[in-house]
């Protein structure tokens, strides 16, 4: 028998085939399975290549009948009809029938048999491997197959798809991809010069994913570089409709390719096709409804929604035959097989059956793991959530192709919980904007909640035009009319992140009112805690400590880990404004431990921000730019542009305080840039990198440059309605003052300031700079009595009333007015 020859380099192969190779040092029968197209033949070739004796490859793809099985092993190790001749009876000489002369050839010869696509006539060739391994003790039998011989002794080798790059992930690692590897390699075989330039790896990446990795799916895209460029090529090879009505994309590309392959490998619908011709018809009613599923299904979804009976015996056939994998314990397909049976299902009428009862599916898991989001059992149903986020996306898009509107606002807001606590901003708001754009100018009746919720997610995503700006300004107007306390709670943190804290007087009557209706304790918890940080925003840091605290009992009596995030990171805004930095450390550290178990990457980048400016305070620059840097790189991943202007702000500022003022403009250019969106939240982060600018300005000498910049960020912070922000001002103020040759009004500006917040900016590196030099020129006496003198003006005009905005932004306005005059 000859040694087959492998004809082309093979690629990211080599980790299986060092398991083959100590397979077949350990047993004597190896089967390699997995789908088509994933290169079960190549792998075999090149195991057989690299064994040390004997080889012979018999390739079972052109038989039509089991039965022919022994005699293609004949042919393959060269033997005739009257090779072999056994002593019949009464001594006549006759030929012996197939097997037999089989087991005759080879009882002794250390043979690697090669039984190459198994899949068709599976019964025979492990009937026939039995009896050889059985007889031929020299023997070894490598075989491939879409599902396992099932002899006593099989080891089975599973082949899969070659690894693609993950999302996100950094250049280098895409180059070294096995599947980007294998497209660059056989592109250069089709367009001699090809080489994978910067613009060109995004494409490759693309296709590669969008093909799962599949060998043979992927030397056919890259085949087509022969007549398309490669921009072409990824583009047609987009998502393909979950359920299409037609042929999908992928197979119409994919159609050339060698003419010396087995028919079945010249076009990727061949090679699916050459599967699913094997399945009997329950196999291939469950393997087609199976397609309305994005990102697989767990066998409670595959029995509900796809109504076929005996769902856990056919799944266990579907994945013995390497149609279905099980990830996790889920069912999925590899999207080239999934887009095949869906032509099926819609060949078969079922297409639209099958997307309402999974959508009908996803509706009533969202619902019911709404309220588990807000107790103890929060992290366990996130995690079954994120197993069917592919379904959840699915399912919103469908219904909004179909024109049901109403069916996609009920699950928008069913998951919304899911959405807010996992920091999917971008995602939610994307669907939440295709659903307004398909609704029109009003919200369905009886769905007015619903439609808020809506537009709040749009909004929280920072998604704007004309009419989506007008969708969400009707939403937050919309809102409080909506009868208290709401269906989905968590419609109260979406709009106060889009509209910002309410109005004093509107919050104090809706917590009265909240008490008085007895609700949940979860929104009893949310109430308590907005309440809280209106105190903080007032400069009443004592009164909001303790409602704080009060508060993060009820959340640990709860269970609810997110709610005990957010309360955490508002009692360390507290600790900041007192200049107890340390506290403000070991707050954020417990904060940041439970948003990592919650999976909050949002969440966790917030919390790095403040435990890094609590470094920066306490001089350990080098930790709090860790701190800012991956807070930074987590802000990206998740599109938290306002997390990620915080981040660029505090980098800004260490490099500001370590004299590098180049750098630290660089740093604050680029954090306003990440304010984008109207949120108040942007618009408080906005006024500090102005304020950051002004004292940049003062340190390099320039008065008026800085007084330009201060008064730029009282401009923009009246939406904050925080005292801690004006104070800030003030402060910042106070150095212009100074350097303006005023150290008294200098002075009683920080004494402003502190009345501002409740408390003195200790720890402030620039504050604590103006004070000093304050002190230095007037002396103690007179420094205290200016001070005492700011501080006693702000407490006698500024009552917590709904006007204290107003009065503290006079107080600060007269201030720049009279330096700038």
């Amino acid at each position: 028998a000859q040694r087959p020859a492998p004809l082309t380099p093979l690629v990211g192969r080599d980790a299986e085939l060092d398991r083959i190779g100590a397979l077949l040092a350990e047993a004597r029968l190896v089967t390699l399975t997995g789908p088509g197209g994933t290169g079960k033949t190549r792998l075999a070739v090149e195991a057989a290549a690299r064994w040390p004796g004997e080889v012979c490859l018999v390739e079972l793809a052109p038989l039509t009948d089991g039965a022919d099985v022994p005699q293609a092993v004949l042919g393959a190790l060269g033997l005739r009809d009257s090779a072999v001749a056994i002593a019949g009876p009464g001594g006549r000489q006759s030929t012996a029938d197939p097997v037999t002369r089989l087991v005759s050839a080879l009882t002794l010869r250390p043979v690697l048999l090669v039984l190459d696509n198994c899949e068709h006539v599976v019964e025979e060739a492990a009937r026939l491997a039995d009896r050889l391994l059985a007889a031929c003790p020299a023997l070894r039998v490598l075989a491939t197959s879409r599902e396992a011989l099932g002899i006593t002794g099989e080891r089975l080798c599973p082949v899969p798809p070659l690894p693609v790059p993950p999302p996100g992930g950094a250049a280098e690692d895409a180059l070294a991809s096995p599947a980007v590897r294998l497209f660059a390699e056989r592109a250069a075989a089709v367009r001699p010069g090809f080489t994978l330039g910067p613009g060109d790896l995004e494409h490759v990446v693309r296709i590669c994913r969008a093909l799962d990795g599949l060998p043979l799916a992927v030397e056919l895209a890259a085949a087509r570089l022969r007549s398309l460029p490669l921009d072409r090529i990824a583009a047609r090879l987009g998502d393909d409709d979950p359920v299409p009505e037609g042929d999908a994309p992928r197979f119409a590309l994919l159609s050339r390719g060698s003419r010396t392959a087995q028919p079945r490998h010249r076009t990727l619908r061949a090679v699916v096709e050459w599967s699913w011709d094997l399945l009997d018809e329950p196999e291939r009613v469950l393997a087609r409804r199976l397609t309305v599923f994005a990102g697989g299904a767990t066998l409670e979804a595959a029995e509900r929604v796809c109504g076929v009976p005996d769902t856990d015996g056919l799944l266990a056939s579907l994945v013995d035959k390497s149609l279905v994998e099980v990830v996790d314990d889920r069912y999925r397909m590899l999207e080239t097989i999934r887009a095949f049976c869906a032509e099926r299902l819609a060949e078969a009428g079922e297409s639209e059956p099958m997307r309402k009862a999974h959508f009908a599916y996803v509706l009533d898991l969202a619902a019911t793991a709404d309220p588990h989001l807000r107790g103890p059992g929060q992290i366990e149903w996130l995690r079954r959530l994120d197993g069917e986020h592919d379904n959840l996306q699915a399912a919103l898009r469908r219904a909004v192709r179909a024109g049901e509107v109403a069916s996609a606002l009920r699950l928008l807001s069913a998951a919304a919980g899911y959405w807010l606590l996992r920091g999917l901003r971008g995602e939610a708001a994307r669907l939440a904007a295709e659903t307004l754009a398909a609704m029109g100018a009003t919200p369905p009746e009886g769905l007015e909640e619903e439609y808020v919720v809506c537009a709040c997610l749009a909004g929280w995503g920072g998604m704007s035009g004309p009419g989506l700006d007008a969708h969400v300004a009707e939403a937050v107007r919309l809102t409080y009319t909506l009868p208290m306390p709401p269906r989905q709670p968590f419609l109260l943190v979406l709009h106060a992140m889009v509209s910002g804290p309410p109005a004093r007087e509107s919050l104090h009557e809706t917590a009265a009112l909240f008490e008085a209706l007895e609700v949940d304790p979860w929104t009893r918890i949310l109430t308590r805690f907005s309440v809280s940080y209106l105190k903080v925003f007032d400069g009443r840091l004592a009164e909001a400590e303790q409602e704080l605290a009060g508060a993060l009992g009820d959340a640990r009596s709860l269970g609810d880990t997110w709610m005990r995030v957010i309360i955490l990171s508002a009692l360390s805004d507290v600790a900041d404004q007192r200049g107890e930095h340390g506290r403000v450390e070991a707050l954020t550290d417990e904060a940041l431990e439970l948003a990592e178990r919650l999976g909050a990457t949002s969440d966790v980048a917030e919390t790095l921000c403040r435990r890094a400016s609590a470094r920066m305070r306490l001089g350990r620059a080098d930790a709090a730019r860790n701190d800012y840097e991956r807070a930074a790189e987590l802000s990206r991943r998740t599109g938290a542009p306002e997390v990620l202007a915080a981040a660029l702000l505090g980098l800004g500022e260490l490099a500001r305080l370590n004299g590098d003022m180049a750098e630290a403009r660089r740093r604050y250019e680029a954090a306003l840039a990440e304010c984008t969106t109207a949120w108040f939240s942007v618009e408080e982060t906005r006024s500090r990198v102005y304020l950051a600018l002004g004292w940049a300005a003062q340190m390099s000498g320039s008065a008026a440059e800085a007084l330009a910049w201060h008064r730029r960020a009282l401009t923009t912070m009246p939406g904050t309605r925080s005292l801690g922000m004006a104070a800030a001002v003030a402060e910042g103020v106070a150095g212009v003052a100074l350097l303006e040759g005023d150290p008294a009004r200098a002075t009683w500006l920080l004494g402003a300031g502190a009345a501002l917040r409740g408390a003195p900016a200790s720890g402030d590196p620039d504050v604590a700079r103006v004070e000093a030099r304050c002190r230095a020129v007037l002396g103690a006496d007179a420094f205290d009595r200016a001070y005492a003198q700011g501080t006693a003006y702000v407490r006698d005009r500024v009552p917590i009333t709904p006007d204290t905005d107003a009065a503290a932004l006079t107080i600060i306005e007269r201030q720049l007015s009279a330096l700038g005059g």
